[in-house]
């Protein structure tokens, strides 16, 4: 018997794990830094399906990574929005953006991004902290609520 609800693997370069009702982490790397417009840009973008296809928990897009926790939603068949098409979309969408501005040949991102479930409360509050200070580690603010390339929705609950 499976931990979780409709547990499956799926791969694709990374072995990608889904199940019901479970948080999950996902990172992905950028093919160069971005600047300030355009992590704004790619962080608009990934808000765009918040609430619909997913509820972002988390979501940081520094310079040159991605990161963010989240849950996503069931679809009207009932079936839960597979994530890589959510933030593959995201990431086409501002992809396009950035290209048609910078006149580069292909978009800054990588193509595959890594996820997991986060297995239990401890690792969620672990996942959450290190996001949340992920720009002052970066030594790019002093203080993460400074940084406008970071969405919080949600502080993990202490107990």
């Amino acid at each position: 018997m499976s931990r979780w609800q409709n547990f499956k693997i799926w791969r694709g370069k990374l072995p990608h794990w889904r199940a019901d009702d479970v948080q999950y982490y996902a990172t992905f790397r950028h093919r160069r830094p971005l600047n300030e417009t355009e992590v704004n840009l790619l962080l608009r973008q990934l808000l765009r399906p918040n609430g619909r296809r997913w509820n972002l928990i988390i979501c940081c897009v520094l310079p040159e990574v991605t990161e963010m926790i989240f849950t996503v939603e069931a679809s009207a068949k009932g079936e839960n929005y597979e994530l890589s098409e959510i933030i593959e979309r995201a990431k086409t969408k501002a992809g396009k953006e950035i290209i048609k501005k910078s006149g580069e040949r292909f978009p800054p991102f990588f193509t595959e991004s890594y996820d997991r479930i986060l297995r239990d409360e401890a690792e969620v509050e672990e996942f959450w902290t290190r996001i949340f200070d992920s720009p002052v580690n970066a030594e790019i603010v002093e203080d993460s609520e400074e940084y406008a390339g970071i969405f919080i929705a949600d502080a993990p609950s202490e107990e």
